[in-house]
């Protein structure tokens, strides 16, 4: 006894969809790039699918669900229609390079979960500068490297790259385990906030506050001399020295500490990063800034 099914000759977009598991937009996407080409149309203007038609549909679906872009599916069709009906080599070709894309983002994969794991290990905002700069950082006094250090830190780092944050570290890491150093560094620094808009550029206090941050910084740099500190900033030099011979302290005195680190965020040198980067300071503070460089300057030895 036979079946009275009888199977369409042809089918709508919607059916052909349904068939496929995909939809009739995704469909006509296929249509305006020129990966499945235009059906023809029934007396009512629809587009209508047959079986060469449907088969092709499939294997679009099975190829993009592989993750290969459908611009390649597209071209290894066209050239396989080419080469031949029976012609795999041009769908191995996109099957290789998708191959290595898949390699690329399983690094990719790979080092964010590492920096992920960073974070939660180092917290979350000292994990996103690099390793350079946390090395130093992490057996410090819970708590004792401020928000505001990273945030330095992390200009630096962008401005300077790794190892001039690295070396920025040590004042912090000087400042977490002396007391008296951070307690002076705060009321210098609240000195220097206070030479507001309000204040004139030839104040007495500008020229106050700028011998009071040039004594601070001389005492700072004394307790780093007199400390490990100096040594370990001489060790890290050599270190980076050795590990960047191509780059580390060329031609200009730039270097690699001297240009931009941020990952896919363009280069520039640190002249232009640091024209980049905007700081609110009233004209009295900028004063200050400047006369403080000049006292350092003039006690400088020849």
């Amino acid at each position: 006894m036979y079946s009275s099914f009888v199977p369409p000759r042809q089918v709508r977009i919607g059916d052909a969809a349904a068939f496929v598991g995909t939809t009739p937009r995704a469909i006509r996407h296929y249509h305006e790039i020129g990966l499945l080409p235009e059906p023809e149309r029934g007396s009512d203007g629809r587009r209508r699918y047959g079986y060469e038609d449907m088969i092709r549909l499939l294997w679009i679906r099975k190829t993009a669900d592989a993750g290969i872009a459908l611009d390649d599916i597209r071209d290894a069709f066209a050239d396989t229609a080419s080469a031949g009906a029976d012609s795999d080599h041009d769908i191995a070709g996109v099957l290789e390079r998708l191959e290595e894309t898949l390699v690329a983002q399983e690094a990719e994969l790979r080092r964010q979960r590492t920096a992920v794991r960073r974070m939660r290990t180092e917290g979350s905002r000292m994990g996103l500068l690099s390793d350079l700069v946390t090395s130093r950082l992490t057996n410090l006094p819970e708590g004792s490297v401020r928000r505001a250090d990273l945030d330095s830190l992390l200009v630096t780092e962008r401005i300077f790259g790794p190892l001039g944050a690295a070396l920025q570290a040590t004042r912090f890491i000087a400042l977490a385990t002396h007391s008296d150093l951070r307690e002076e560094s705060d009321r210098v620094d609240a000195a220097e906030e206070a030479l507001d808009d309000t204040v004139a550029v030839d104040d007495p206090r500008v020229a106050q506050v700028a011998a009071e941050r040039h004594a601070f910084e001389e005492v700072l740099q004394a307790v780093i001399e007199d400390s490990d500190l100096a040594q370990s900033d001489d060790a890290l030099l050599d270190s980076w020295d050795a590990s960047h011979p191509a780059t580390a302290h060329e031609g200009d005195g730039e270097g690699e500490a001297g240009r931009s680190s941020g990952r896919g965020q363009g280069s520039m040198s640190a002249f232009e990063a640091t024209g980049k980067m905007p700081y609110d300071f009233s004209p009295a503070r900028i004063r200050c800034m400047e006369l403080a460089g000049e006292i350092a300057a003039h006690e400088s030895p020849a």
